[in-house]
């Protein structure tokens, strides 16, 4: 069962990655859960990051701690849309 909201959420996270890497949507569109990110995304250095982090911050009204910050929430889309999703649903 998909948690009410995950849906609003998995299209924030797509958004944002258009948006702060640069990729079209059609690109972030073909995401499923298993897609790969960090080290697999040029676009997705450390520098671009942070600026995933603070605009999914922005977008959905979260805070994320720098302690909660780890490879695995960057490794694949599903990863990040599930940390986003735990932060934002409560």
């Amino acid at each position: 069962m998909i948690p009410e909201g995950s849906q609003e959420v998995a299209a924030a996270v797509r958004a944002v990655l258009g948006d702060v890497l640069g990729l079209s949507p059609e690109r972030t569109a073909a995401f499923t859960a298993t897609t790969p990110l960090f080290g697999a995304l040029p676009e997705l250095d450390s520098m671009a990051v942070a600026g995933v982090l603070t605009e999914l911050e922005d977008r959905l009204g979260i805070t994320i701690e720098d302690d909660e910050v780890d490879g695995e929430m960057l490794e694949t889309f599903g990863a990040l849309t599930a940390f986003a999703a735990r932060k934002a649903l409560v």
